[in-house]
């Protein structure tokens, strides 16, 4: 390749770049300098409610599972033979009050009843007897004391007469044997009679005792005959029909129907908040009289979530002593007739060891200020002042529930509160605030009591 063509060669590379740096010098001079243009304001939106005053109705809710208020055990107080039982006596089924569930054999007992009776007849025979004696050993007696007074006279008599030599001293000593004859009889019979009240004292304490016996002999009799105390349902059975049951033998186990318990354990601080202020104590004797669910102000009703139905109960008692571990106090609470209110296919009963939930409710607190627990922000609250604007502001606690949160200081009625989500929040930004009604009757709802 000669000189020139590598000249020209050269001469074209370098063109393109020779021509780019020239346009990108003119464009450099020719361009304007940057627009300033001034930074809007961010205006967040939000929702809001406005702060209510609302009577306001303490809750707790617990769980428990459900439980008879009475289980009778069909014990046997006498042994024999089963000689009859109910027809319907198996498990789970259902009897009513006074229903007889077995007869034990009564032969034994009837004979002694019997033997016992015959024994009463003849010891009022002997009292009888007794008191006949006595009267006749009191007859006797005075006739005796008649005959030795008649003696002692016909004694002195012969004295005289001995005196004066008109009989001999033998028939003296003769009267005066006589007369000792006479005083040993009456000292016989007044013996006798001393000893018959004695004797009539043993006859009684005798009857006595024989009596008692026939008592408890009748009792036994009763009691081989076994009926339920109350309306019931046999959650267990035992016995057959011709068994030999012994004193002590469980023949059966059944659940009152009438009355159902619910023990729920509800955490010290969260019942606390359940218990009505009294501005002074109450007397030990006001507690018995009232009860517990009168004097601590608490209602409660038991729920079926699976259903969506409840029961209205009451609370009956509180356990005696707080749980160790959990720090919970149990409360028992009771539902009436908790089978009787049952509808087939859309409400059952209420039965043994069912898991339900129990809502517990104290007393209404007039005029107090409540927001969503989700618009609380540790002990601060988000407020919108007149200019639109956040003002992040700290607030003192009153009762704290799961939805919501009582407020004593740091806010009004009627103060707009955010309630959704505000990142970051900034005191003073400008805000878009937009009214929640839903939020805000939801709020006032579970307040007072009515919603969960």
């Amino acid at each position: 390749m000669n000189t020139i063509q590598r000249k020209s060669k050269y001469w074209l590379l370098g063109f393109p770049i020779l021509a780019g740096l020239v346009i990108l010098v003119l464009l450099v001079k020719s361009r304007e300098p940057p627009q300033q243009e001034a930074l809007a304001e961010r205006v967040q939106a939000v929702r809001i409610i406005e702060v209510p005053r609302v009577n306001l109705v303490p809750r707790v809710v617990a769980f428990g599972t459900v439980a008879p208020a009475r289980v009778w055990e069909a014990i046997a107080q006498v042994s024999g033979k089963i000689v009859a039982m109910h027809p319907r006596l198996e498990a789970g089924e259902f009897l009513g009050k006074d229903a007889i569930l077995v007869r034990i054999d009564p032969t034994d007992y009837e004979l002694a009843i019997t033997q016992i009776e015959s024994d009463i007849q003849a010891t009022l025979a002997q009292i009888a007897e007794n008191r006949v004696k006595e009267k006749n050993t009191q007859n006797a007696l005075t006739i005796e004391k008649d005959s030795l007074r008649l003696s002692r006279n016909e004694l002195t008599r012969r004295l005289k007469l001995v005196k004066q030599g008109t009989i001999p001293q033998s028939e003296v000593d003769k009267e005066e044997r006589s007369v000792l004859a006479q005083k040993q009889s009456v000292t016989s019979l007044d013996n006798t009679l001393n000893l018959l009240p004695v004797e009539r004292r043993l006859l009684d304490s005798q009857l006595a005792r024989y009596e008692a016996k026939l008592a408890a002999a009748r009792l036994d009799l009763e009691r081989t005959v076994v009926s339920l105390p109350f309306d019931a349902r046999l959650s267990q059975v035992n016995v057959e029909q011709s068994q030999y049951v012994r004193a002590g033998d469980v023949m059966a186990v059944a659940d009152d129907i009438n009355v159902a318990e619910v023990a729920a354990q509800i955490p010290m601080h969260r019942f606390r908040n359940l218990i009505a202020t009294r501005t002074e104590p109450l007397p030990i004797e006001r507690f018995v009289e009232l009860g517990p669910a009168d004097f601590l102000g608490i209602s409660a009703r038991v729920r079926l979530s699976e259903f969506d139905i409840d029961w209205p109960a009451r609370l009956s008692r509180l356990s005696p002593t707080i749980d160790p571990q959990t720090r919970t106090v149990g409360a028992i609470v009771e539902v009436e007739e908790p089978y009787r209110q049952a509808q087939p296919g859309i409400r059952p009963p209420l039965v043994k060891e069912l898991f339900v939930e129990v809502e517990f409710k104290g007393k209404p607190r007039p005029n107090r200020l409540v927001i969503p627990r989700t618009a609380l922000h540790g002990e601060r609250v988000y407020l919108v002042n007149d200019n639109k604007r956040l003002n992040i502001q700290p607030v003192k606690l009153g009762l704290v529930q799961p939805e919501f949160v009582e407020l004593q200081e740091g806010v009004t009625a009627g103060s707009r509160i955010v309630v959704s989500d505000l990142m970051p929040a900034i005191d003073g930004m400008l805000l878009d605030p937009h009214k929640d009604d839903a939020t805000q009757l939801r709020l006032i709802e579970q307040a007072q009591g009515r919603r969960e």
